[in-house]
């Protein structure tokens, strides 16, 4: 079991370039990818998809990612030789008109602007890209990482929790079968007083059977001991589970809200209450699983 929440970042240097890659993830319902490139880095648009989404299944993540290359061919001069010959033309121009001899040093044309400019060379994508892969997967491993020991203590307290609602439920299942037996004591009690020990056993015994079968729960109690296990053997699993997860808890709930509309015993309701109590943390800590 992981969670959706982590981080991890990989800084590597090699060969002149610098790459570093930072990987954030928190709860989302689907996988959700959000970056931005750099105009340089824009052709690593699909390897960022890519490899994301190879390693992770569900939240929002947000991939930040910064390059640097220091190699001595990173970067050329280019001579604009059309705009210093018409800076020639005009200083020449110039000089004529103040009557002076023109004088133009070289280094002079250096400083005109525009006549020199530095400009980056186009990138080696594919050594880029190598380098990219790689940083991408080392975030993604420390990500993953954190993800697996929030998740482990996810799917503690996860466990502790079903324990909590399945000793609710066996309380339960204990208790129901004396609900409809206290039923018949008290109807009985309850006539005899009216019809002075008079009693009609055979009308006695339809209404407790329709009070038994309005009252029955055994599906529900057997239901609900099936999406508790169930749920243990889904947070074993090494495969996303989230998804799965969520329904199960919202089954649970389904089962456990069927049985208090049925329950007509305080010790029941007051159980019903407290499993409530129960798969409502469940719910909220299953949304963070992946």
């Amino acid at each position: 079991m992981k969670s959706m929440t982590g981080y991890g970042r990989c800084h590597i240097e090699e060969d002149g370039r610098e790459m570093t890659v930072e990987v954030k993830s928190v709860n989302h319902r689907f996988l959700d990818i959000s970056y931005r490139l750099s105009r340089t880095l824009s052709f690593l648009d699909d390897a960022v998809r890519k490899g994301v989404s190879a390693r992770l299944a569900r939240g929002h993540v947000d991939v930040f990612v910064s390059y640097a290359n220091h190699r001595q061919d990173a970067k050329e001069v280019r001579v604009d030789t059309a705009l210093a010959m018409a800076y020639r033309q005009a200083l020449i121009e110039l000089a004529a008109a103040v009557g002076k001899e023109p004088e133009i040093p070289l280094e002079d044309y250096t400083r005109l602007p525009d006549v020199l400019t530095v400009q980056e060379k186009e990138e080696d994508q594919q050594a880029v890209r190598a380098l990219f892969e790689r940083a991408l997967e080392g975030a993604l491993d420390g990500l993953i990482g954190m993800r697996e020991q929030e998740g482990e203590r996810m799917c503690e307290d996860i466990l502790e929790k079903i324990g909590n609602i399945e000793r609710l439920r066996d309380g339960i299942a204990e208790r129901a079968p004396l609900v409809v037996c206290e039923y018949r004591d008290k109807l009985q009690q309850r006539i005899a007083a009216l019809t002075e020990g008079e009693i009609d056993e055979a009308r006695l015994m339809t209404e407790v059977a329709i009070f038994a079968d309005r009252a029955a729960i055994d599906e529900e109690l057997v239901r609900l001991k099936s999406h508790a296990a169930a749920i243990r053997e889904t947070a074993a699993l090494a495969e996303p589970v989230g998804r799965k997860l969520d329904f199960l808890v919202q089954e649970l709930n389904r089962e456990v809200n069927t049985i208090g509309s049925k329950a007509s015993d305080t010790a029941i309701a007051q159980a019903v209450v407290s499993a409530k109590g129960e798969i409502e943390k469940l719910r909220e800590q299953v949304q963070n699983v992946e």
